[in-house]
């Protein structure tokens, strides 16, 4: 088999036939530079070995041991086989256990040496593994220090994983693959070659060079993600929106069971003004602000003057749970105005979507209320003059912009609930006017927030069923999906430093359930489908769950006024912008409210980043604490939050990144290189310009 380049598909590779090339494709990866950017999510440090007579119960490390004693293979239940069989280094023993591998009983033969890789299990002096990784072991030889984990779909696994990206490797030819950073960065912030920093992605020989290759991949997101912010700003300026006259905001306002807050007021004027200004082309504001401190209102009258106008109007959300959340309550606003809105997601029957779609193209619809079912090619405007967008950072400029390409000279407003200091919004978003809601409604009760370690178990435990049994709801976020996420590494793990064991939302699960057996317990994670999250997301909304166990995907989400509990364990792991935005979760309601961040990490730093969180409740001052100790990383676009499309670059590495001056740096490089060519069409920068286009859409092609 030859040499590869980016563009090969992956069934090009030994080992990837139809079916596996559709589970790939599911999880976006076509091609060889798809396969080779999926980065490991983690690493296991198979470089950390201990002795049988210093391991502790729990801990997942490396014995180098001798086979003692030949494998046995014994019959289960349900044809299920097990086979056993010690051994040893020069301080103890250990028993081994494997199941359903009964193949292992011709590699273990009596004598020979391996690495064992896996968790510990302790009893006294009675030490065993089920089930470990292993590899031969000869003196002198040195093992990889370092193997990856990678995120997987269907039923792929590590090794078949591991084992694809490492023959793209071996068959890249690295000549054909143009780097996308400009020379000039590359010398000044000392970087690798793509080639050199591929490989060592997958396969690092140690922490240097794992941070040395991160450090690329963040240069080279940031560059990406700086020259599209800038392409689309240029496309802003040269926007052309409709003029609206002013509307009338008594009647809008008459029909809210609530007054605005000053701020809600001054950010709808800013939004009227900007939208009736002849000076202006048009409206492109960010509104800012806390969870619950009303943006959805400031939507809804945007929305309202482009009716008024005799325009229509879009709202995008990126879950479609909580697109039906604001379809539900603007639903109801909007008919006492007169005004025809309807839900258009995913789930909504075909028969349901024609007609809607039908609405929108002939104009009986004045404003539709969606997820990315909006962005589809047969969804068509008859005079859209508005696009809002919620939840901003979830959503790449892609999808902005193709919504926006919908319109006829729309007017763009997005909203987002994570507040981004002003420095940072003028680099990320200065094609973008800021307004920050700086005041929350009255009614809104403060989270108390206490910072507590493992010694408070007992009482947490106590305190959740007290709640329960009060009528109220818990949320419970864990860092971890399964088990096998303990004793990994990543490129935020300092050799040497000592971590609170990772707590993971299966195993809490299970074990909450069984201490709490008359509590309704339910998990949800990143891993399940789109349809399985709305599912118990739902559910939970109905008050049909009392205790939901998630990882941080409940930070977007449905709006349960009855929850009044949030538990962040290992709080100690998470932003404190990811914090302060979990803890609007709660507090939404009637109730008091609580939010419990649990860490048993010593470091004088996360103490006072935690202590920070019961200091104040304001969302902005808590995200420039963020800025100021963790830099940009948290408020970028991430692997989480946007939709990638086949052949872009996914955002895996950028979230790492801890120096607001290397985004700055980053859009100064850009500058420079639209300055000598506004389209990118030199030869020099079509590798980029690709690279630009098939994530960011066709930004360049209004460019002048």
């Amino acid at each position: 088999m030859g040499s590869v380049n980016f563009d090969t598909s992956v069934r090009y590779l030994s080992g990837v036939g139809e079916k596996r090339a559709e589970t790939l494709a599911n999880m976006g990866i076509y091609t060889i530079r798809d396969l080779l950017y999926h980065f490991p999510r983690a690493y296991q440090h198979r470089g950390n070995v201990r002795y049988v007579s210093e391991v502790e119960d729990g801990e997942t490390a490396s014995l180098i041991m001798t086979v003692a004693s030949q494998p046995h293979t014994a019959m289960l239940k349900g044809r299920m086989t097990m086979t056993k069989f010690s051994a040893f280094d020069g301080t103890g023993k250990c028993n081994l256990t494997f199941f359903n591998q009964n193949y292992v009983s011709k590699i273990f033969t009596v004598g020979a040496t391996f690495r064992f890789y896996g968790k510990i299990q302790r009893k006294g002096r009675a030490v065993s593994m089920a089930s470990p990784a292993f590899e031969p072991y000869t003196e002198g030889i040195a093992l990889p220090e370092f193997f990856p984990v990678y995120p997987l779909s269907g039923n792929l696994t590590q090794n078949y994983m591991g084992k694809i990206i490492s023959s793209a490797l071996a068959m890249l030819n690295e000549k054909e693959i143009e780097d996308i950073l400009p020379e000039k960065l590359v010398k000044e912030n000392h970087l690798p070659t793509l080639g050199w920093a591929l490989n060592t992605i997958h396969n690092p020989m140690s922490y240097e060079f794992m941070e040395k290759a991160r450090k690329r991949f963040v240069w080279e997101e940031l560059y990406v993600f700086a020259l599209a912010i800038s392409l689309s700003k240029k496309k802003a300026k040269d926007g052309n929106a409709v003029l609206f006259a002013p509307s009338d905001m008594d009647r809008f306002y008459s029909v809210f069971p609530f007054s605005p807050t000053n701020a809600q007021r001054r950010v709808i004027g800013e939004i009227e003004s900007d939208m009736t200004d002849k000076k202006r082309l048009g409206m492109s504001r960010l509104v800012c602000g806390d969870v619950g401190s009303g943006k959805t209102m400031c939507a809804a009258a945007a929305m309202y003057m482009a009716v008024s106008n005799g325009c229509q109007a879009a709202l995008m959300a990126p879950t479609e749970i909580l697109a039906t959340q604001h379809y539900n309550d603007l639903g109801v606003i909007f008919a006492k105005l007169d005004i025809r809105c309807e839900l258009l997601c995913g789930s909504t029957p075909a028969a349901k979507k024609r007609i809607i779609k039908k609405g929108l193209a002939d104009g009986s619809i004045d404003c539709v209320i969606g997820t990315h079912a909006l962005l589809t090619g047969d969804v068509e405007f008859k005079n859209a003059a508005l696009i809002v967008t919620d939840e901003q950072h979830r959503f790449g400029v892609m999808q902005r912009s193709a919504l926006g390409d919908k319109t006829k000279g729309g007017h763009i407003l997005v909203m987002s609930a994570t507040p981004i200091p002003r420095t940072l919004a003028l680099i990320m978003y200065g094609d973008l006017s800021l307004s920050y809601i700086d005041e929350m409604p009255p009614g809104r009760k403060k989270v108390s927030t206490f910072v507590v370690d493992e010694s408070y178990r007992e009482r947490m435990n106590g305190f959740i069923e007290k709640q329960v049994g009060e009528g109220r709801q818990v949320y419970i976020v864990c860092p971890a999906i399964e088990s096998e996420d303990e004793g990994l590494v990543g490129f935020d793990y300092h050799p040497g430093e000592s971590r609170p064991k990772l707590k993971n939302a299966t195993e809490y699960a299970d074990t909450l359930q069984k201490l709490l057996p008359n509590v309704r317990v339910a998990l949800m994670h990143g891993k399940m489908k789109a349809s399985e999250k709305d599912k118990v997301m739902s559910a939970f909304a109905k008050g049909e769950i009392d205790v939901l166990v998630s990882t941080t995907v409940i930070e977007v989400g449905v709006n349960v006024p009855n929850a009044t509990l949030m538990i962040v364990e290992n709080a100690e792991r998470f932003g404190l912008s990811q914090l302060h935005q979990l803890r609007g979760r709660v507090g939404r309601g009637q109730h008091k409210s609580w939010c419990i961040l649990v860490s048993d990490s010593k470091g004088a730093e996360a103490q006072s980043r935690l202590e920070a969180m019961t200091e104040t409740n304001d969302g902005l001052e808590i995200a420039k604490k963020d800025l100021a100790i963790r830099g940009p990383g948290d408020f970028l676009p991430d692997k989480n939050g946007n939709t990638r499309q086949h052949g872009g670059v996914a955002f895996k590495a950028v979230s790492l990144c801890d120096n607001t001056a290397d985004l700055e740096a980053a859009f100064g490089y850009a500058g420079e290189v639209l300055a000598l060519d506004p389209k990118l069409d030199d030869p020099e920068n079509q590798a980029v310009a690709k690279y630009v286009e098939e994530y960011f859409g066709s930004i360049r092609s209004s460019v002048n």
